[in-house]
């Protein structure tokens, strides 16, 4: 079956054919930035033509997986290529804030050719990982430990990509080569039918290594948007903030504070009595409290002990005063009468 538009409307070939040469003028474009307004402008255009044959694509059922490959007309073998296309095009779109959209979107595309290509026997390879074991093989897959890596996998994904890529230069090659008859008009059905097919195995390589990248990008952004949602971690009872202390200098009296303060006009002074009612305001020296009517005994030997260690930091600072005050009346040395010669 030949695809043809509706009337009035551009045809399903001139639609793929626009895709296609703003495809390929975006690849072959020397714009420093992807993100230009022009080369934006060309991926808008080169979308919204490629949506809309894959819609009339959709509405003439071109496509079945009930049919063999010999039964598609060579002249509609070239719209199988639009999910790739389409794939290819959406990764070109630069938005930061839709960049985890755009991937899941473009490998969607990727996955939707792939999978077309399988059910019509073209090229002999395997669906990327996440795509369900049954759907590919009809068994359900084993369970793996996602801690041990698979080295027989890995050994198979490294041939499998090297393989891939000399494939997909031979296919170049004989594309390059036949692409000139083919444009011209002067092949057969037999050449043409060829080239498209050629064309759709390149498209298989580079959709299988695009969803291998897709699959790498989206690990990244969403171990990213994981961190971001995490919520902070157990922390233990913040302790107050303590109110930073400026210096000073401790004295014993108010006349030993203004002759100290005379001398360090910088630093504040402060008798002893000063500092203790101070400390008794920010509660780090407690007062001693009455015993309320009716309370326990238990409470009452509590507070009892609570007072007698307030008595014990008053006697010790009674007796600090008194140490300071005799030797300020003793010099150094008194009462030392050995070794005068």
């Amino acid at each position: 079956m030949m695809a043809e538009a509706g009337a009035g409307g551009p045809r399903l070939a001139e639609l793929l054919a626009l895709g296609r040469r703003l495809w390929d003028e975006l690849e072959a474009s020397t714009e420093s930035s992807s993100g230009a307004p022009a080369v934006q402008d060309k991926v808008r255009q080169g979308l919204d033509a490629l949506q809309r044959a894959a819609a009339m694509v959709t509405q003439l059922e071109l496509f079945s997986e009930n049919e063999e490959l010999e039964e598609i007309a060579s002249a509609d073998l070239k719209f199988m290529l639009l999910p790739a296309l389409l794939g290819a095009l959406t990764l070109k779109q630069v938005d930061l804030s839709r960049r985890r959209e755009h991937l899941e979107s473009a490998r969607e595309h990727f996955l939707h050719f792939l999978k077309l290509c399988r059910n019509y026997g073209l090229g002999s390879f395997q669906l990327p990982p996440g795509t369900s074991r049954e759907e590919e093989t009809g068994s359900p897959s084993a369970p793996q430990d996602p801690t041990q890596p698979n080295l027989v996998a890995m050994a198979m994904n490294r041939k499998a990509k090297i393989e891939r890529y000399k494939q997909k230069k031979e296919l170049e090659n004989k594309l390059a080569s036949m692409s000139s008859s083919v444009e011209s008009g002067t092949a057969d059905e037999d050449q043409i039918r060829e080239f498209y097919v050629l064309q759709i195995q390149k498209w298989i390589a580079t959709s299988l290594e695009e969803v291998e990248s897709i699959d790498q990008e989206l690990v990244i952004l969403k171990s990213r948007d994981a961190g971001r949602q995490a919520p902070a971690g157990p922390r233990g009872p913040s302790r107050a903030a303590r109110t930073p202390v400026k210096p000073f200098i401790l004295t014993r009296d108010a006349a030993q504070a203004r002759v100290f303060g005379a001398g360090y006009p910088g630093l504040p002074t402060m008798t002893v009595d000063d500092w203790y009612e101070q400390r008794r305001k920010q509660g780090i020296v407690s007062t001693p409290q009455r015993v309320p009517a009716g309370a326990s005994d238990e409470e009452a030997q509590k507070q009892q002990q609570e007072t007698e260690e307030e008595e014990d930091d008053e006697e010790a600072l009674r007796k600090a005063r008194d140490w300071d005050d005799w030797k300020d009346t003793h010099p150094r040395g008194y009462g030392n009468r050995h070794n005068m010669g």
